[in-house]
């Protein structure tokens, strides 16, 4: 359905270039986050879309190959952005924005956040086990053993930001967050 039916040439101009200063700014501020200005464009075109949309509506309405929509609508379902949804007596799948920037925010940070804390916790402590075998192996080098404590206690420090991140990652999840800093109603 389209919300613009029925208005004037002049109001349809208008409010279309009103809708895509947003979009554009959508996807300029996605690209930021790592996602790529034409998925943020998606994402922004779905927003002001009343209603749920097909791959080939999709695809027709902003000019882009079937299989580069299919793409982008993947990667939206992974950050949560859109959902799909179900609709009596439509055999294609269809999708629907999530209207709710709030979530959106909390579901992007977690899923790319947690994906970075748990890589970089791998990697801690797979260097803390190195560095104790060495001081292991060593066990009467003085100065080796300082070295090492003194790297020792570099990873702790980090190992100790990944946890305190992770708190993070669980409020953004679990809605925590928004008892700190509260949504604007």
């Amino acid at each position: 359905m389209n919300d613009l039916e029925g208005l004037a040439p002049e109001q349809i101009e208008r409010i279309s270039k009103a809708r895509e200063r947003v979009i554009d700014s959508i996807g300029k501020n996605m690209d930021l986050y790592g996602v790529t200005l034409s998925i943020g464009h998606l994402y922004g075109y779905m927003y002001f879309k009343q209603g749920p949309v097909t791959l080939d509506e999709l695809s027709k309405s902003m000019g882009m190959s079937k299989t580069s929509m299919s793409t982008g609508v993947r990667t939206l379902l992974d950050l949560k952005m859109i959902d799909k949804v179900w609709e009596k007596g439509t055999r294609k799948d269809l999708f629907e924005a999530s209207s709710d920037w709030y979530q959106n925010f909390s579901d992007y940070f977690s899923i790319k956040w947690r994906k970075a804390v748990e890589s970089n916790m791998n990697a801690l402590a797979k260097s803390l086990n190195e560095i104790r075998a060495i001081k292991e192996e060593y066990a009467g080098d003085e100065a080796l053993a300082a070295l090492l404590t003194k790297d020792e206690n570099k990873i702790g420090d980090a190992m100790k930001y990944y946890r305190w991140l992770l708190k993070l990652i669980v409020a953004l999840e679990t809605g925590e967050i928004f008892e700190l800093i509260p949504k604007e109603e």
